[in-house]
Formats: structure tokens, sequence, C-alpha cells
């Protein structure tokens, strides 16, 4: 992996590397069978994680749609809040923090007991780098396996400095990404405002064909000399 950017931000701090099995416990989810047996409506029993929870415009599982009994989840893996989960296929290594406890299905992989080494936005922001992005590509489709499965998740190679080091490499990439953010609001602000005032209602302002303001011509046509 193409670490350049990362070492500029390192910046000569000491780092270790090590493969993200040995830094965090990596489980696969479980589901309970038939699942339809084990939902409920039960407000105090296990939130179930599914895809449908997660967005792509957010990096947090905040509630579920779902539900299962209790007896369900000790056929499930439960996880706790903070614990991260990636789907396994469809969409495969997109990272989410849990900010619920709840059990997960063996769709979703999940990495957990890393907090006295990794910083959770530092490992969040590494593993949606485009470099770890591409690491699970190439190794699924340089092998007979069609998902991400946990021995490629544990054989992950992460960069690890201080915690200190950490927190300081994420209070940058944080600065980028509310920058990012307001770019992006006020380009929509733009779009809005621009479809606005260049909108007339009918009999406010004379409407004309463009050929009938100026001379258009296509590619290859010459205009004729006066």
């Amino acid at each position: 992996m193409n670490q350049s950017f990362m070492e500029k931000l390192l910046d000569g701090a000491q780092v270790e590397w090590k493969t993200l099995g040995e830094v965090a416990k990596i489980l696969r989810g479980a589901s309970p069978r038939p699942i339809a047996k084990f939902l409920t409506d039960d407000e105090n029993s296990v939130p179930w994680i599914r895809i449908g929870d997660t967005s792509t415009s957010s990096k947090y599982v905040i509630n579920t749609t779902q539900k299962i009994t209790f007896e369900g989840a000790k056929n499930s893996r439960v996880l706790k809040k903070g614990d991260f989960i990636m789907s396994n296929s469809m969409s495969f290594g997109r990272p989410y923090i849990l900010q619920i406890d709840g059990a997960i299905h063996d769709g979703w992989a999940s990495i957990s007991d890393f907090e006295d080494i990794l910083y959770p936005d530092y490992l969040y922001y590494f593993l949606t780098s485009n470099s770890v992005q591409t690491y699970w590509t190439n190794k699924i489709n340089s092998g007979s396996v069609s998902n991400l499965n946990l021995d490629i998740i544990k054989t992950l190679p992460i960069p690890i400095p201080s915690l200190h080091v950490q927190t300081e490499i994420v209070r940058i990439l944080d600065a980028f990404t509310e920058l990012t953010t307001e770019l992006t609001a006020r380009k929509k602000q733009y779009s809005y405002y621009r479809d606005q005032l260049l909108s007339f209602k009918e009999g406010e302002v004379e409407w004309k064909t463009l050929g009938e303001t100026c001379d258009v011509y296509t590619g290859g046509e010459a205009p004729e000399s006066s």
C-alpha cells in the first residue's frame, strides 16, 4: 500500500507495523435461524443490525428497524457500543462504528478490543482510505473467495504510532472533512439559487430560441465570412 501521505502526517514519528488481527479481535456475525422466529417488537430486546440500518453518509450505526429476542441473540454475535462492523459481501470493506449495543448476522464482520492500541477515529480513517479499499479488492480478486473473509481482514497491515500521534492525525483529517462538508453544502446552495434566479414565470420576460439570439455552429462547420 502507498503510505506516502500517511508518512507525511506521521512526520517522522515512531511507527510500529502490525496486522489488524494482532491488535484487535475480529469475528464473524451469526444468525439465529429461522430469523423470523426471533424477531420481536419488544423495545427492551436486542437491536438487529442490517445493511439497511447504515448510511454511506454516516460512519455510525445509531439505531435499527428490527430487534431480536434475547434467545435469538444467544445464537448471534452481540456487540457493544464503540465496536466496528464491516460488510463482508455486498459493498464489502466499508466500516461503521456502533453507537448502540446490538447483534449482527453473518454478513458482517466485527472489530473490537483495540482501544488500548488504536484510537477509534484513527482506525476508521485508515479503514476508509483508498489504499485499504484497494487492498481488500486485490486480495479478493487474487484468490478463489468472493467475499471479505476473516483471514483477509486479520492480515491487513496497519501502521501504529502512539495514541497521541493518532489523535493529531485525526484532528487534521477532521479539519479536511469539515471543509469538504462545507464546500459540498455551498455547492448545493449555489445550485439552488442559480435555478431560482434563472427561473421565470410565463409573461415575466421575453422568451426566444438560442438560434434567434446568436449564431450556432457544430464542430467542423466554418462560419461564412462577411
